[in-house]
């Protein structure tokens, strides 16, 4: 299980991410089409006092279950312990475990 702190850390990035998408994505734009260097430089200012951690890849993938990072399967959303012991249970439809 991972640390409480760390599991409240990736929900409160989440929600950055969230909510400062279209101002992150209104002020790239504007860079982009600005000509002008002295308002290139204000709005260059202005998109860094957004928060870093509203940065989508400053998210890191963590099983649902029980918070690990490493080890993460995308298409279930765990990690490979927990994959491992649902596997077993047969609670993943068209899982199974490998031999030959």
């Amino acid at each position: 299980m991972a640390k409480e702190s760390m599991i409240q850390r990736e929900i409160k990035r989440k929600k950055l991410s969230l909510k400062y998408y279209d101002k992150r994505k209104n002020i790239k734009n504007s860079i982009k089409l600005s000509t002008n260097f002295d308002k290139n430089i204000e709005l260059q200012q202005e998109l860094q006092k957004i928060p870093r951690n509203s940065l989508s890849c400053r998210r890191r993938n963590r099983c649902w279950m029980t918070g690990r990072s490493r080890g993460f399967y995308r298409d279930f959303g765990l990690s490979r312990h927990v994959l491992r012991e649902m596997a077993h249970l047969c609670l993943l439809p068209g899982i199974t475990k490998s031999s030959w």
